[in-house]
């Protein structure tokens, strides 16, 4: 791990040391702990996003006890602090070792205390730099077995990712995100209307169409299709979503305003006139409505969609 990294532990570490209470769990329980081949720990996300894992289940783990005296948790475990194991022990992981994090479990019941997930990756690193150097004693070969195991097991994805995989706080989290996008792409109230699509726009649809020009003709309802297709479904995750919340369709069949309204004026709307106007220069270039779709789907893929290979084109 970076110094950068362990110093951010450590500023989080020192955080928590005189929180007030005992932060509450947003994701996470005690039947889903995080496994390592037969080792399981139990593993929680807290309100400020730390990501924790039990105090017990890290001993557990590592097969050794917490030792020292019962000064609520807040102790260097006998293990860190054997003359064995101390050389390579840095500050930075005594700190956190002896400042573990107060946390409410979701089950209720007594609070309990845990450690920043990555505190774990720091031990089984310490305990086999131990060993390579041929410091552990005999007793402490179990200690170097488990570590080694787990160091294994992070080796592919981080502790990080897999503690969000065992709470479920990678939904969680992408929800976030999605909330996100969307307080910045969707206004709280209706704007007022401003020419937002070119008339350019549906000129080269009835173009690549073959439908003529739209000059004095009625729009076909499909266009509105098109541009959902076209604009709302690929500008950003969940915008035509929360369009067709905020602005649904009347009994009568149409929407009261046009979806473009509904966009903030100082990050949605200039975002949706960029994305009309890389739409339009694909229009432009392309012989037919099946060649402009495929291009579209190269360069502006819906999210989520697999991206065609260039493989032809008209």
């Amino acid at each position: 791990m970076t110094e950068q990294a362990l110093n951010a532990i450590t500023d989080k570490v020192f955080s928590h040391r005189y929180q007030p209470g005992p932060l509450k769990v947003i994701a996470g329980t005690s039947d889903a702990p995080l496994r390592i081949g037969d080792i399981e720990i139990p593993c929680y996300v807290l309100e400020d996003e730390t990501r924790v894992l039990s105090q017990r289940g890290v001993f557990e783990a590592l097969g050794v006890s917490r030792g020292g005296g019962s000064n609520g948790g807040a102790q260097t475990p006998r293990f860190a602090a054997s003359k064995s194991l101390q050389p390579f022990v840095r500050n930075d992981l005594t700190a956190a070792l002896s400042s573990p994090i107060l946390f409410q479990p979701p089950q209720g019941g007594r609070t309990a205390y845990g450690y920043p997930a990555e505190v774990l990756v720091d031990i089984c690193k310490a305990v086999l730099q131990a060993r390579d150097a041929g410091a552990l004693d005999r007793q402490q070969a179990t200690l170097a077995r488990r570590a080694d195991m787990l160091i294994q097991g992070f080796a592919t994805v981080g502790v990080i990712a897999l503690v969000d995989e065992a709470t479920g706080y990678q939904r969680i989290r992408e929800e976030h995100a999605l909330a996100t996008i969307l307080e910045r792409f969707i206004a709280a109230e209706l704007q007022s209307w401003t020419r937002t699509f070119d008339y350019e726009f549906y000129e080269q649809i009835f173009r690549l169409k073959g439908w003529g020009s739209p000059d004095g003709v009625k729009r076909p309802r499909v266009i509105g299709t098109y541009t959902n297709d076209i604009v709302y479904e690929r500008i950003a995750p969940g915008v035509l979503d929360e369009l067709r919340q905020v602005n649904p369709t009347l009994p009568q069949g149409w929407r009261k305003n046009r979806h473009h309204q509904w966009f903030t004026p100082e990050f949605g709307h200039p975002k949706l006139k960029e994305h009309l106007a890389a739409v339009i220069a694909l229009m432009r270039a392309a012989p037919s409505w099946d060649a402009f779709k495929r291009s579209l789907d190269r360069a502006l893929p819906k999210i989520g969609n697999t991206i065609p290979l260039a493989l032809y084109d008209e």
